[in-house]
């Protein structure tokens, strides 16, 4: 291993200080994991680091599982990891937490660094396999801490309290976008659970059909339709109607038809049946004299 914080004095920096204080250095790598180390620097951890992540990833590789591509990102304030497709930031390690990096001479392709994690404080070393800038990452990254101590100097150590308060935030900011996303997936659920709540079972049927109406949208009457009786407003049942024989006939309102030459003589007063009478024998007498003038007119054609 190669530790990159212990430069030879003739070798120089690959990338100008203004890339890496203003912007930063992007880099393609494949993302091997990270793991647990006992220690926060040393070339025997990282070696065993690199041969754990590596014997994992062969197994993964053999069950189908592709070692996935992220995006390295080193600026003076530190490491970050991001997916290469979505650019969701998966790590953020930052320099001043990460106390160890190196490139593995024996595999050219491999490079690691030891970074301590702000919430659990244990040591976590982060193993990538770039084919062809692994030294070119582990000098990227030293040049990043060259100047980020440059800095610190020039500072007088303000300017690293500043980067601690930015990264407490950033994490926070973190903290609740993923709580503003969980609750909006809880948002989702329950407008679901009530629309099927809402929502009859399949196959109901209503317990009343709808009613034919009319074209002025009233249910037509019909006579044999029996009425049914309402309470009264002093909650009392009404009475019960009254039958009447089924051979009197009755008219369209419920009521006996009037005849008034049906009627016996006690059904009326004396004076009133009197002039019933007198109207009987008028209308006889007049269908009477009818036929006669019929029967004797020499000029009806009839005859």
């Amino acid at each position: 291993m190669n530790r990159a914080f212990n430069r030879k004095k003739d070798k120089s920096w690959m990338h100008t200080p203004e890339a890496l204080a203003k912007h930063y250095i992007p880099y393609n790598v494949k993302f091997l994991g990270n793991t647990e180390v006992e220690a926060p620097k040393g070339t025997e951890v990282v070696k065993d680091a690199v041969r754990k992540l590596k014997f994992q990833r062969h197994i993964k590789k053999s069950e189908g599982h592709k070692t996935p591509k992220v995006e390295l990102q080193i600026s003076i304030y530190g490491v970050k990891i991001l997916d290469l497709k979505t650019k969701d930031v998966l790590y953020n390690c930052q320099l001043h937490r990460i106390s160890f990096c190196a490139d593995d001479k024996t595999d050219k392709r491999i490079f690691t660094f030891i970074c301590k994690d702000s919430e659990s404080n244990k040591h976590l070393c982060f193993v990538f396999d770039s084919e062809k800038c692994a030294e070119e990452i582990t000098l990227t990254i030293g040049q990043a801490f060259d100047l980020a101590y440059k800095k610190f100097l020039e500072s007088g150590g303000k300017d690293v309290e500043t980067r601690k308060q930015i990264g407490t935030l950033q994490k926070r900011i973190q903290e609740l976008e993923t709580e503003n996303s969980e609750l909006k997936q809880q948002l989702q659920d329950l407008e679901e659970q009530l629309m099927i709540s809402h929502e009859p079972p399949a196959g109901s049927m209503s317990m009343k059909p709808p009613l034919s109406t009319d074209v002025f949208d009233m249910v037509p009457f019909s006579p044999a339709t029996p009425l049914v009786p309402t309470p009264a407003s002093n909650g009392c049942p009404p009475p019960p109607p009254t039958t009447l024989p089924p051979d009197i006939r009755k008219d369209l309102f419920g009521a006996e038809p009037f005849d008034p030459f049906t009627c016996g003589s006690a059904d009326f007063p004396p004076d009133i049946q009197s002039k019933l009478d007198e109207m009987q024998e008028g209308f006889k007498m007049g269908l009477t004299l009818e036929g006669a003038v019929f029967s004797l007119d020499p000029l009806d054609s009839r005859c």
